[in-house]
């Protein structure tokens, strides 16, 4: 896959991953467009990184899926790839009834739903560019979950599994169709979770994982497994329970 002179839309790419994606393709020589659900994020965005088109939407709406897929085809003809990234990650107790889950923002309308629905739409107008792209973006929470967080790890196995799927379906296209499989990043994603849990590790930097996806992407690796997900890819194939006694 060519890594400059596309059209590319980020989902959830004011903050953390998908602003540091935004960032490498915008460097790259890419044109790049970040959507997300609150304004000022998007806007503190781009006056970091001027280049940037900025769109509000919560693709986690279906009205505001078709809004923003209705504007990207009318004043981006040369939109050519896709990357599915906006997520939440939650930590919910299910002995308590999950009394502590933000009605507000359910993990499976926005990490497994709104991407298969963004891809519904989107496909047909990618398949019509002489190349394009559909990028995933997984975690290696998706192989082992933590119990803690089981519909996160839950969506995120949930859009392992679709993109495989996609991918066999659009083999004889112009789509390539990547997954990109990061482990634990320093963002705002889990920004309390470490402390509740105990934990000092706080993850890589967002900028490693756009360094490798770039990699990924200019090298046609299909499943771009960053840092420690490689561990937990390779131990849920070999002793799945062993790691996740370990994990949990």
């Amino acid at each position: 896959m060519k890594i400059q002179g596309n059209t590319i839309l980020i989902t959830g790419g004011g903050t953390g991953i998908g602003f540091a994606l935004a960032d490498a393709l915008v460097k790259a020589g890419n044109k790049v467009i970040i959507c997300g659900r609150h304004e000022s994020v998007l806007k503190e965005a781009k006056h970091k990184l001027h280049q940037l088109y900025i769109k509000v939407c919560d693709v986690s709406v279906e009205q505001q899926r078709k809004a923003l897929f209705s504007w990207i085809s009318s004043n981006f003809k040369d939109f050519n790839m896709l990357i599915n990234n906006a997520g939440i990650q939650r930590m919910i107790d299910f002995t308590s009834g999950a009394s502590n889950r933000n009605p507000n923002e359910d993990e499976i309308d926005i990490n497994l739903k709104a991407p298969v629905r963004q891809c519904e739409l989107f496909t047909p107008l990618l398949m019509k560019q002489k190349q394009a792209a559909i990028v995933n973006v997984s975690s290696g929470l998706g192989f082992c979950p933590i119990a803690v967080m089981p519909v996160y790890c839950a969506t995120k196995a949930a859009v392992h599994s679709f993109t495989i799927s996609l991918r066999h379906q659009l083999r004889n296209t112009s789509v390539k169709v990547f997954e990109i499989i990061p482990p634990m990043v320093d963002t705002d994603l889990d920004k309390s979770g470490p402390d509740e849990r105990s934990q000092e590790e706080r993850g890589i930097p967002p900028s490693e994982v756009a360094v490798e996806t770039m990699k990924g992407l200019v090298k046609d690796k299909y499943e771009i497994t960053i840092g420690e997900a490689k561990g937990l890819k390779k131990g849920a194939l070999k002793n799945p329970e062993k790691l996740f006694q370990q994990m949990n």
